[in-house]
């Protein structure tokens, strides 16, 4: 019998990981999923806005939904005093990474990635056989990339796209404006790729969306992580117009559902409860970040309300608070195998986890 094999670039593709419950793994453990503190993923812990669990009544499934999400984007366009023709929306940030990676990379085009980063950047650039190349951010820098030797390795090598995660996951490094501004100007040939999926959880933030106006930044935001609509998978990007056109030629269509785009408007409408949980969440991160520190644990600096803690051995840090129905992100994936990443949840379920811990110790 003859076999039909995938392109070698699929074959040598690395299984992805990510954060959240591995319900196969939980039925192995006998733990139910309802008894599980998940402390792996990097979302807002109270939920979505009360206004989002009003739309399912009022969304059609029998209709096809719109396929330019014209209602969604008008409304982000007008949040981020731009034009409607800036914005582009997809099926969760994910999907737009690959979908960039689609449209701007060919077999053996140089593209770079700052790391340890979420692992979709490099995984997109393999599945189009680019040449992806890893610039990395040293832990005695404390993650905080050598930005004389990036815009060096930038302007030698000329990637097509640039991917730059800010702050960035896992490390929750925060870059400044003139950084950014310095990595854009270091490569005149290809895209820089800013992935603000977490900027919305920093306190006094700055603003990407003049960078725009150069007509080589794609800025990506996730609003699965500060609306948490995590299950309904919803991202959006703002780039140049002709950035926004190419990418939507290569779209799928009715990539993003019905429920989705009507949960996303009503959430942005809703901005005095995200502003308020936010600001719960920064200041449960800060002392959970404390207790931690506490107990005798190397907790690292973080812009954001998601940070490293050095375990040892992630792995088995992980394993062992699981069975205490407590989950944190192992860090192996990242390159990282002494730490784990720990995302602040409400006070009372971080109280779980410290305490959980502190039988570890």
């Amino acid at each position: 019998m003859s076999r039909v094999s995938p392109r070698p670039e699929i074959a040598a593709l690395p299984p992805s990981v990510h954060g959240g419950l591995d319900h196969g793994e939980l039925a192995r453990l006998t733990i139910h999923p309802d008894d599980v503190l998940d402390f792996s993923v990097n979302r807002n812990p109270f939920g979505p806005p009360p206004s989002v669990r009003a739309v399912w009544e009022g969304v059609s499934l029998e209709r096809y939904p719109d396929r330019e999400c014209l209602a969604l984007r008008s409304a982000l366009a007008e949040r981020h005093g731009c034009g409607m023709a800036q914005v582009w929306v997809g099926n969760g940030a994910a999907e737009l990474i690959w979908l960039l990676a689609l449209t701007y990379l060919s077999t053996g085009d140089p593209m770079l990635v700052v790391t340890p980063t979420f692992g979709e950047y490099a995984a997109a650039g393999r599945v189009m056989g680019a040449r992806s190349k890893m610039f990395v951010a040293r832990q005695r820098d404390d993650f905080y990339p050598d930005l004389d030797a990036l815009v060096i390795r930038m302007k030698k090598l000329r990637p097509r796209l640039t991917f730059l995660c800010n702050p960035n996951n896992p490390t929750g490094v925060y870059l400044e404006r003139e950084v950014v501004k310095a990595l854009l100007a270091a490569n005149p040939s290809g895209l820089l790729v800013l992935d603000e999926a977490y900027a919305p959880f920093v306190e006094n933030g700055w603003d990407s969306t003049p960078l725009l106006r150069s007509g080589r930044l794609v800025a990506l935001r996730s609003m699965t992580k500060d609306y948490a609509l995590a299950g309904l998978r919803l991202g959006y990007l703002l780039a140049a117009e002709g950035i926004v056109g190419a990418v939507r030629r290569v779209q799928p269509p009715w990539s993003v559902n019905v429920i989705a785009q009507a949960a996303g408007l009503a959430a942005l409408g809703d901005d005095a409860y995200l502003q308020d949980t936010l600001a719960q969440t920064r200041a449960a991160a800060v002392e959970l970040a404390r207790e931690l520190a506490a107990l005798g644990l190397q907790v690292r600096p973080s812009a954001t309300h998601f940070f490293l803690v050095k375990a040892g051995d992630a792995a088995a840090t992980r394993s062992k608070l699981l069975r205490r129905g407590i989950l944190v992100r192992d860090c192996t994936s990242f390159g990282l195998p002494a730490f784990v990443r720990i995302a602040a949840r409400r006070p009372e379920e971080n109280q779980r986890l410290v305490a959980a811990w502190r039988e570890l110790m």
